[in-house]
């Protein structure tokens, strides 16, 4: 059910692989199983899995500039939208940064066979590291603009106005929901 219906509601916005559909269908076979002792998501139907956590994840994915981009996914959770970023988006690098320590252990596991994603559990004011885009979607975006570790960023967020952000798009799933971008220096 998760392959044939993330297919059908990601199609608009892009199309995936047989290998990417495994990679996500993997990550999602390892949330729900982590999820029942580690907490790591209140969203438990499919449904409203493949749709608030991977096809959110995979627009922004597919939002970012058609090239090889370093990425820093904050305050990454269980993934998102960092590790379907990764597998959507495989010449990028992605680091994914998550200050609670049994999550870092939860994504250091679910990225085990993504050699381009790298896990960070840390905070990530104490990262001294410079990538072409910061992503998030777990962190208000007062706080992200505070960092200094991207000039571009693309963060998923309600319906409160952002100012300072260039462009507002609305998610085509759930209500409310609204991909914001700054971009200070295009790639």
């Amino acid at each position: 059910m998760f392959r044939e219906l993330l297919v059908r509601e990601f199609a608009p916005y892009g199309s995936l692989t047989a290998q990417q559909i495994d990679a996500l269908e993997a990550h999602y076979n390892l949330l729900t199983q982590w999820n029942a002792r580690l907490n790591l998501t209140r969203i438990e139907s499919v449904e409203e899995a493949v749709r608030l956590h991977y096809c959110e994840s995979l627009f922004v994915g597919a939002k970012l500039p058609p090239q090889p981009l370093r990425i820093v996914d904050v305050g990454s959770g269980a993934g998102f939208p960092g590790i379907p970023i990764a597998i959507l988006r495989p010449e990028c690098t992605v680091t994914v940064v998550e200050s609670h320590q049994r999550k870092g252990v939860f994504l250091r596991e679910a990225s085990r066979n993504l050699k381009n994603v790298r896990v960070v559990t840390d905070r990530a004011e104490n990262l001294r590291a410079e990538y072409d885009w910061l992503v998030s979607r777990a962190v208000s975006p007062h706080e992200v603009r505070k960092l200094k570790l991207a000039n571009n960023f693309a963060i998923l967020i309600g319906s409160e106005e952002i100012p300072g952000f260039e462009r507002r798009e609305p998610m085509p799933w759930g209500t409310g929901r609204y991909l914001v971008f700054h971009v200070k220096h295009p790639c």
